[in-house]
């Protein structure tokens, strides 16, 4: 069953009513579905279709291309020697395809067929500039886990090409309405709240949504996929940065260091932190980690591009570093006894203001202001001397001169604002103004997990978000 990705699909449909040929990168992190969007795009009908094989030679990846050759109508199982030689016989094989309409070709896994000193990249250059664009019926589809493998070998390719994609097709993962929808599908019956802890643990990574049972509950889903020693995500981790990056250490260097401080560092930080020098090659990795939506970059305005902040919000990463990172026999029954205890408890507290941070958009819908422009940043005051400080889970900067202050709290039944809560509120919004100096209007936002009860303090806020805000399109 089809699920969400409707302007990916769009997108990917379109190439075939163009009137000229179409080259398209579709790319995302591991598990996100891209193999599975494009094949159901095309109906699972392609002129060509072949994926590279993860950590072979060149002389391997071409042997199984010649494979790919055959089973697509080639008669002679020839291996070419280069991938010129490819190439060229993945033409004469179009050539010879009389079928009407566009001749889709799709490459899976390129990264893998881009080993070093392979000629790879320009023999593909070769196939789309010399021979792929001169007609108007070829839609070249690549694909690749890799992010960085995009951006680099083919955007910022200093030969043929360089600019030469005709689209992008990134995708992002699953938001929580998407998930709920899948969960559904696949008749795993959870409540809303129960899909969100679900959301907390996972991600919005449609596979491992995928690995539920429907004849268990969340815990004990998540136990068997992560606790018990066959489980099917025990050693997703060690994959999931490998997968993406061709030289892993310094990126999970990186994402290491991030994951020991919650509300991020700033690059000079994370440089002393993770052990890396502050040149090109670092933010060129920062920018790939931020593609994958394994990171994210925020900076208060006024603030300069070195002083922003990066924050890990990698639900799954986070969740591994805090639960399964060094245990080495876990308990194979281990959420379904620690669910309810403090530790828990407090990890829901931090993972449920991420889910809110990777839900900005049903946020402002829900606030009405859709169509402003915002600027989405955490903020604190340390105070001292004398000054009260000041820390807040998310500040929305509007352009319509309003500002929200959101308070992001989970609990499991409605939060109650006290009267010190109020109070305290109340020298949060004053805090900000002061030490901002802004002349917007700030107005305070609660986004609640269980919901706010309405008893007198319920005035004290200008605005509330729900779980199932959350959940909006």
């Amino acid at each position: 069953m089809f699920i969400g990705r409707e302007r990916e699909y769009g997108d990917l449909r379109a190439t075939l009513d163009s009137d000229k040929s179409e080259f398209v990168a579709v790319y995302g992190r591991r598990r996100i579905g891209k193999t599975f969007l494009i094949r159901e795009t095309f109906g699972y009908r392609f002129s060509f279709e072949h994926t590279g094989i993860k950590d072979a030679p060149q002389k391997a990846q071409l042997r199984e291309f010649a494979e790919s050759l055959v089973r697509h109508g080639r008669r002679r199982r020839k291996v070419p020697a280069d991938w010129h030689e490819a190439f060229r016989l993945l033409e004469q094989l179009l050539e010879a395809d009389r079928t009407s309409g566009k001749k889709v070709v799709f490459l899976d896994e390129c990264p893998w067929m881009d080993t070093p000193k392979s000629g790879f990249l320009g023999a593909l250059d070769h196939f789309w500039n010399g021979w792929a664009t001169m007609r108007k019926d070829i839609v070249l589809v690549i694909c690749g886990s890799a992010a960085s493998w995009v951006s680099s070998r083919i955007d910022e390719n200093a030969g043929g090409l360089h600019n030469r994609l005709t689209r992008h097709v990134y995708m992002r993962p699953f938001t929580l309405r998407e998930c709920d929808m899948l969960a559904k599908a696949r008749g795993v019956s959870m409540s809303r709240a129960q899909t969100l802890e679900c959301y907390m643990v996972f991600g919005g990574v449609p596979y491992y949504w995928e690995l539920l049972r429907k004849d268990l509950g969340l815990a004990g889903n998540i136990d068997r996929l992560l606790f018990d020693r066959g489980g099917d995500l025990r050693g997703e981790y060690d994959h999931l940065y490998t997968a993406l990056f061709r030289r892993p250490e310094p990126y999970l260097a990186l994402i290491r260091a991030l994951g020991r401080k919650r509300a991020g560092m700033t690059r000079k930080e994370l440089c002393a932190e993770a052990g890396l020098e502050s040149n090109g090659n670092l933010t060129k990795m920062l920018a790939e980690l931020e593609q994958c939506d394994f990171i994210r970059a925020y900076s208060a305005p006024g603030k300069v591009k070195r002083e922003a902040i990066y924050q890990l919000i990698d639900n799954f990463t986070l969740f591994y570093f805090r639960f399964i990172d060094g245990v080495l026999n876990p308990d194979p029954e281990f959420w379904s006894s620690a669910e309810r205890t403090q530790p828990v408890r407090v990890w829901c507290g931090l993972a449920f203001e991420r889910v809110a941070l990777q839900h900005l958009q049903q946020i402002k819908r829900k606030l009405g202001i859709s169509g402003v422009a915002a600027t989405a940043f955490a903020w604190s005051h340390p105070g001292g001397g004398g000054e009260t400080g000041a820390q807040i889970d998310l500040v929305l900067e509007r352009a319509d001169r309003v500002t929200n202050i959101c308070e992001i709290k989970y609990t499991s039944s409605p939060f109650e604002i006290t009267d010190e809560y109020a109070a305290a509120l109340r020298r949060k919004r004053e805090v900000f103004a002061s030490q901002t100096g802004t002349a917007d209007a700030i107005h305070l936002t609660m986004v609640s997990a269980a919901g706010v009860v309405r008893n007198a303090n319920w005035n004290a806020i200008q605005s509330e978000v729900s779980l199932d805000d959350l959940f909006a399109e």
